[in-house]
C-alpha cells in the first residue's frame, strides 16, 4: 500500500484535534463614512440584517444605498398570488421600509428568486453599482452555511448574493482590467475600505443601536407581506439585539464580521 493512503487516518485525527481558532481582532467601523452600500438578496433582507446599524449609518450623515438581488417573488405561501405580483409588491414594501431607515437610491438588479448563483454575470452587475455609487463601506450577507444549530442554516440565495459580493469588492471592483467593458461606460475602478457581514458566527464589530430600534422595527413593518406574526417578530428582534450586545456591554447591538481592506 503507498505511504499516502496508510498516513491519511493519523492525518484525519490530527486534524480532529487541531486547535480551534482564534476569535478574530477586534474592529471598530471605519471614519468618516460618506457612503456605504448594502447588498441583500430580497426586499427586506437589509432590514432583518442590519436595519438598525443602516438607521445609525443615516444618522451619522452617511448617504445608504441598496442593491437588491432577486425579484423576491417566491416568498409565499398564497396560491392565489402569482410570482409578478408578489414582486411588485415587494418593490413597493422595499421602498417604504428604506423611506423609514432614510435610504437613498435602491438598485433592483431582478435576479429570479430562489434560483441566485454566483455567476460571472452577478458579480460584474454588483461591480458596476460598486463602480458608480462608490461606497466606502458594503454591508453583505454571509457566503457561508451556518452549521451552528441555528434554524436560518442559510437561503441559497443568501450565499449566492454573499459570494458575489465579496467578489466584487475584491478583486474585481478594485482592478482595472476586470469587466474591461464596464470602463466604457465611464466606471473606474473602486476600492472599498470596510465589508460588514451579516449573520457571522464569530463577530468582531458591534454596532450600538439601542437608539435606532424602534425606527428599525417600523422599517420591518414595512414588510407586510412577509410577516403573519408581527408580535413574534418584533420580540425576535429586540431578543436578537439584546443578545449581540450582551458580550460587549451593551443593551443593544447587531454584530458583523468586519473585513478592512488595503
Amino acid at each position: 500500500m503507498r505511504g499516502d493512503q496508510t498516513a491519511a487516518p493519523d492525518a484525519i485525527a490530527n486534524r480532529d484535534t487541531m486547535p480551534a481558532m482564534s476569535d478574530p481582532e477586534r474592529h471598530e467601523l471605519i471614519e468618516q463614512i460618506e457612503r456605504a452600500l448594502a447588498i441583500f438578496s430580497h426586499p427586506d433582507d437589509a432590514e432583518f440584517g442590519a436595519a438598525a446599524t443602516i438607521a445609525s449609518l443615516v444618522g451619522r450623515g452617511a448617504r445608504v444605498d441598496y442593491v437588491v438581488t432577486t425579484d423576491g417573488g417566491k416568498g409565499t405561501d398564497d396560491p392565489s398570488v402569482t410570482s409578478e405580483q408578489l414582486a411588485a409588491t415587494r418593490i413597493a414594501e422595499q421602498r417604504a421600509a428604506a423611506d423609514v431607515l432614510g435610504v437613498a437610491e435602491i438598485v433592483h438588479l431582478d435576479y429570479p428568486d430562489g434560483y441566485l448563483e454566483p455567476t460571472l454575470d452577478l458579480r460584474r452587475d454588483i461591480v458596476r453599482q460598486l463602480r458608480r455609487l462608490r461606497p466606502q463601506l458594503v454591508i453583505a450577507q454571509n457566503p457561508q452555511r451556518r452549521m451552528d444549530g441555528n434554524p436560518f442554516i442559510g437561503h441559497p440565495d443568501h450565499l449566492a448574493t454573499g459570494e458575489a459580493t465579496l467578489s466584487a469588492v475584491y478583486p474585481a471592483a478594485r482592478d482595472r482590467l476586470n469587466f474591461p467593458e464596464l470602463l466604457d461606460d465611464g466606471l473606474e475602478p473602486w476600492k472599498v475600505r470596510q465589508v460588514l457581514v451579516t449573520g457571522a458566527e464569530r463577530p468582531n464589530l458591534w454596532v450600538d443601536v439601542g437608539a435606532h430600534l424602534d425606527t428599525a422595527l417600523a422599517a420591518l413593518r414595512c414588510h407586510a407581506s412577509q410577516i403573519d406574526d408581527w408580535d413574534a417578530v418584533e420580540q425576535r428582534v429586540r431578543d436578537r439585539a439584546r443578545e449581540a450586545g450582551e458580550p460587549v456591554g451593551l443593551p443593544a447591538a447587531q454584530a458583523f464580521l468586519s473585513i478592512l481592506l488595503d
